[in-house]
C-alpha cells in the first residue's frame, strides 16, 4: 500500500509531466511578459502549478494547479501561497475536484498583497 497521498511520483517527473513543464516555462517567458507581471500571489501561478506538477505529478499537481489559477480572479485572494506539502486527506484520484484549494481561506491575512 502507497503512503498516504503523498506522491507516487517521488523524484523525476515522467514524459507528460516534462512537456507540461516546458510548456508553462515556455509560457512564463514569453505570453507571462506581456501580460505583465502583476500576480496577486506570490510565487505566481505558473511557479505554483510547477512545483505542484514536480511534487505530485502531472494529474494530483495539474488538479492543484488549476484550482489557484481560478483563485486568482477578482474578488479572490493574495498573499503567500505555497505550494501545499501534502494532499488533503479526502483527495481521490476518480474525485480530482478535491485536490485544490478552491479558496482563498487558507492563506494567512498578514500576507495580503493588496
Amino acid at each position: 500500500m502507497c503512503p498516504p497521498q503523498q506522491s507516487r511520483n517521488a523524484g523525476r517527473p515522467g514524459p507528460v509531466a516534462l512537456i507540461a513543464l516546458g510548456l508553462i516555462r515556455l509560457y512564463q517567458l514569453t505570453f507571462s511578459m506581456f501580460l505583465g507581471r502583476t500576480c496577486r500571489y506570490a510565487p505566481t501561478c505558473s511557479e505554483y502549478t510547477a512545483d505542484a506538477i514536480r511534487r505530485y505529478g502531472l494529474w494530483r499537481g495539474g488538479w492543484v494547479g488549476l484550482a489557484r489559477v481560478q483563485r486568482c480572479r477578482p474578488g479572490g485572494g493574495s498573499g503567500y501561497d505555497p505550494a501545499p506539502e501534502a494532499l488533503p486527506k479526502q483527495a481521490r484520484w476518480y474525485a480530482p475536484w478535491r485536490y485544490g484549494q478552491w479558496k482563498s481561506d487558507h492563506i494567512d491575512p498578514k500576507t495580503r498583497l493588496d
